[in-house]
């Protein structure tokens, strides 16, 4: 559920002035905005110099709204310069923060954009799974060579005699057989 039905937005802003707000419309792909897809698309604008930043959104109607975009890349033809646009996260009304809309700056040329990238895959990892770690939570992982639990308990340490049937192991157990 990655992907959106509704009307896709753009504007494009540079050093010599914007696009204004642009509806994505042909992409070179039959369906637009599919999970785990790239679309492609002709934005027709006068040569607005170095680009700084975009506005991408949607108008959230249809169903299925909801999106994930990874990234915008925009080819210069004038220039043959690729300025890329990060974003990785939901334009979704029932996600993330709720926004359709993003406004997202260009990646600094200087700073190798991979590795950026991978930072906000961090972040995003983290912000999922951060609720392990939070106060009078124990976690357990299994050792398929020990046949056994090890067991990270708040404020005392790490217990590798974990049992599967104690009251954590049954509970571990189930979710990782499930």
């Amino acid at each position: 559920n990655a992907g959106t039905e509704a009307d896709v937005y753009i504007s494009v802003y540079g050093e010599r002035g914007d696009t204004g707000s642009r509806q994505l419309l042909r992409s070179q792909k039959s369906k637009k905005f599919l999970k785990g897809q790239t679309d492609i698309f002709t934005v027709e604008a006068v040569h607005l110099g170095r680009l700084y930043k975009i506005i991408i959104g949607h108008n959230g109607l249809g169903s299925g709204n909801g999106w994930f975009l990874d990234k915008v890349v925009i080819k210069d033809p004038i220039t043959d310069l690729d300025y890329t646009f990060l974003c990785h996260r939901w334009l979704d009304q029932g996600q993330d923060d709720g926004n359709i809309a993003r406004e997202l700056t260009v990646t600094d040329a200087s700073t190798f954009p991979g590795r950026q990238e991978l930072e906000l895959k961090r972040k995003e990892t983290w912000a999922a799974e951060k609720w392990k770690f939070q106060k009078g939570n124990t976690i357990q992982f299994y050792n398929r060579l020990t046949h056994g639990f090890i067991r990270l308990r708040p404020g005392r340490g790490v217990d590798a005699l974990g049992d599967k049937k104690d009251k954590y192991g049954k509970v571990f157990f189930r979710w990782m057989y499930a």
